[in-house]
């Protein structure tokens, strides 16, 4: 009889708290699937990765489940926290798994300097478009006019463009997909993760209980079939007029360039200032 193969996986995850408490449909399961693999196929051992993250649903993705060492940090410091630890762990992967909420928020400050930083970060930033865990509240991004339980007149601030807002602070890597775009989210997963420098990659995912109430999608698929009809390449926006763009999420590569990482400049100003110093 043949023997069952081994599903390489499940090297990443603890199968004793498997599966997982998202809620049906969410779009952290197939975030946490695809990191996996990414991982995975990355060549990363669990001994040379450390997920850090803050407050919310896709906190869960990498605390408790992923093998490996994992900082579950107070609201908005995700970022903070993961500056130490590159800062004196330089030769460690990095990856910062946080919600629209907590990373553009509270911790908003934190992401854009660390982006500014060229801190050799890669942030995933699972966007639901609201404060799905604590009641569904507005977010930094809720679209305009969505009603939500603080804005049960719909919200009168526009969305922030996280990705674009990452790209302009300095980041080397900045991607934005959606939860439809499986093959591609993974691939940016990887080109992430590969970077030296600051990478973002904000992952656009539904939430069908909280974000669904609001703009009546009650089903992951649903959220899906919008996903697949109402993203853009990027490449395809800069010929498009501004009023077809308007509703549509703009997906693709933002940035991929080299700038020197915070950490290895810092230590190389140590060396000189000792240099200096021993003079």
């Amino acid at each position: 009889m043949t023997k069952p193969v081994e599903n390489p996986l499940l090297d990443y995850l603890r199968r004793d708290i498997l599966p997982t408490p998202f809620c049906s449909g969410c779009g952290c399961g197939t975030v946490l699937n695809l990191f996996a693999r990414a991982v995975h196929e990355s060549g990363i051992k669990p001994e040379d990765l450390v997920c850090v993250t803050g407050i919310g649903c896709s906190s869960w993705i990498p605390s408790p489940f992923f093998k490996c060492d994992t900082l579950h940090t107070t609201h908005g410091r995700a970022l903070a926290f993961a500056t130490g630890i590159k800062v004196m762990k330089p030769h460690l992967n990095v990856v910062v798994i946080a919600g629209d909420g907590d990373i553009t928020g509270i911790g908003g400050n934190h992401l854009i300097h660390a982006a500014r930083r060229n801190v050799g970060l890669s942030v995933f930033l699972v966007n639901n478009s609201i404060y799905a865990m604590t009641g569904g509240q507005v977010a930094p991004t809720t679209p305009f006019g969505i009603s939500t339980s603080t804005t049960p007149h719909g919200s009168v601030e526009p969305p922030l463009q996280a990705a674009e807002m990452v790209k302009a602070a300095g980041a080397d890597y900045v991607a934005r997909w959606t939860t439809w775009h499986v093959m591609q989210l993974k691939k940016a997963m990887k080109s992430a993760i590969a970077k030296d420098g600051f990478s973002f990659l904000e992952i656009v995912s539904q939430c069908p209980v909280s974000y669904g109430k609001a703009v009546r999608r009650r089903e992951a698929s649903d959220f899906l079939r919008h996903y697949r009809d109402n993203s853009v390449r990027i490449k395809d926006a800069s010929v498009m007029p501004e009023d077809e763009l308007e509703s549509k999420i703009l997906v693709g590569e933002l940035a991929d360039r080299e700038r020197p990482e915070f950490a290895v400049s810092l230590r190389e100003t140590g060396r000189h200032a000792r240099e200096e110093t021993a003079k």
